[in-house]
């Protein structure tokens, strides 16, 4: 065993925090803690090969994560179609082509629809390799371009409630285009897929009424302490998705990057970790949840995370907000998960919330399960300076600023693609 050492209340208001412990950011505070061992089965079994990891760990873990933390999804009869609603060859200056794409799931009650943004290189030779991630405002967000469709489902702004009208949706056109970066994407002969993430499932405590949820199982009936909550949703959406890009002969369907920040970094996590089609995954700022170790107990917390957003995780997850140590899973596990696929880390030095210190660990523990593969993990021994990034297989960066995507974090996880997607 390894010791190391130190909507619906959807957005919480600032006095529910308050009532709340304090969160600490001091490493002498951090307790004294024990991981699970990634490569230890439950039974006790040393795994020292890849036939051990793929055939019995692996799936243990992903199990462990699917009842403890993220929930099972469920298998239903859900018909999927797909309409191309509007195509542009000259989109971004002629730089790009853009299509946006609506996927219908039909369960023979109702109907989910699902609307992707698809920006590709307009002088691209064969299949392009693509980014895909969730966005938090809807797609005409992420552009400046001001032809791009307004979401019609629930849609968050700033303060964390839902814009009902068209013209304040209208407002935010283009308001997170920095932090999608879609030109230096497009010039680097990558393309971008992106789909607002309230399609998939509204991200408040609806009961589990709305979204994919409500087509696979009517609310809170029949729900388990095991079943799946918005997280799963979210990642399951990303898999239809790519469900779609396979039929799209212009994608390189087996070089998709998914990413993903904050709670959508939690998801692309795990939606890396539940689908291995996923052949890069990104993490950016994920911290409680996603890649930081929630033994540190720095931070955000899994029980501070658990009350406040209660709809993310399975409802087994909140048995274990005072007893950590009980739980048969920590994050570098989730990270481990991804091998022998390329998957990258990314923290901010103001982010304290998330707990840099314990997203590197994770990722760096995380590189045992690479080095059955002989594949060089994250290669560095201690936490690296500020803007100083390292890359194996896996790869981490702590940058300057605060909690964001930045043209920094965008540079880093193009070169990674590069490194990885480029020279094979």
């Amino acid at each position: 065993m390894k010791k190391l050492l130190p909507l619906f209340l959807f957005f919480l208001i600032p006095s529910l925090f308050a009532v709340q412990e304090e969160a600490n950011y001091d490493e002498a505070l951090v307790p004294e803690y024990t991981l699970p061992e990634i490569l230890v089965t439950q039974s006790g079994e040393k795994i020292t090969d890849t036939s051990g990891w793929i055939n019995t760990r692996r799936p243990e873990i992903l199990q462990l994560f699917k009842d403890y933390v993220y929930g099972n999804s469920p298998e239903g009869n859900i018909k999927t179609t797909s309409r191309i609603i509007s195509s542009k060859d000259s989109a971004l200056k002629g730089k790009a082509s853009r299509d946006e794409v609506v996927l219908s799931f039909d369960n023979g009650k109702k109907i989910l629809e699902l609307n992707l943004l698809i920006y590709l290189p307009a002088e691209a030779v064969g299949p392009v390799p693509v980014f895909m991630g969730l966005n938090f405002y809807g797609n005409h967000s992420v552009s400046a371009e001001t032809d791009i469709q307004m979401p019609t489902a629930w849609i968050r702004n700033n303060a964390g409630l839902g814009i009902e009208d068209n013209r304040t949706r209208n407002s935010i056109r283009g308001i997170r285009a920095e932090r999608w970066q879609v030109e230096k994407i497009i010039s680097r002969k990558y393309g971008l897929v992106t789909l607002y993430y309230g399609d998939i499932d509204p991200d408040f405590h609806d009961g589990f009424n709305n979204g994919i949820h409500g087509l696979f199982s009517d609310g809170e009936k029949g729900r388990t302490d095991t079943s799946w909550g918005s997280i799963s949703a979210w990642a399951w959406g990303l898999s239809r998705v790519l469900d779609y890009l396979e039929t799209d002969n212009r994608i390189d369907s087996g070089k998709v990057a998914v990413m993903g920040h904050s709670r959508l970094g939690k998801t692309s996590l795990w939606a890396g970790a539940a689908d291995p089609r996923f052949a890069l995954v990104i993490s950016n700022d994920s911290g409680c949840g996603g890649a930081a170790l929630s033994r540190r107990a720095y931070g955000e917390t899994i029980k501070r995370i658990t009350t406040s957003f209660p709809h993310w995780f399975c409802e087994r997850l909140n048995n274990y907000r005072d007893d950590l140590s009980a739980l048969p899973v920590d994050q570098h596990m989730l990270i481990s998960l991804m091998a022998p696929r390329p998957v990258y880390v990314a923290s901010a030095e103001e982010d304290r919330w998330a707990d840099p210190r314990g997203e590197f660990l994770a990722a760096k523990i995380a590189s045992e399960v690479y080095s059955l593969f002989e594949l060089e993990g994250l290669p560095a021994e201690t936490m690296p300076s500020v803007n100083s990034p390292v890359a194996g297989t896996i790869g981490y960066h702590v940058r300057t600023g605060e909690h964001d995507v930045t043209a920094f974090d965008w540079d880093q996880y193009l070169a990674f693609a590069d490194k990885h997607f480029r020279n094979k």
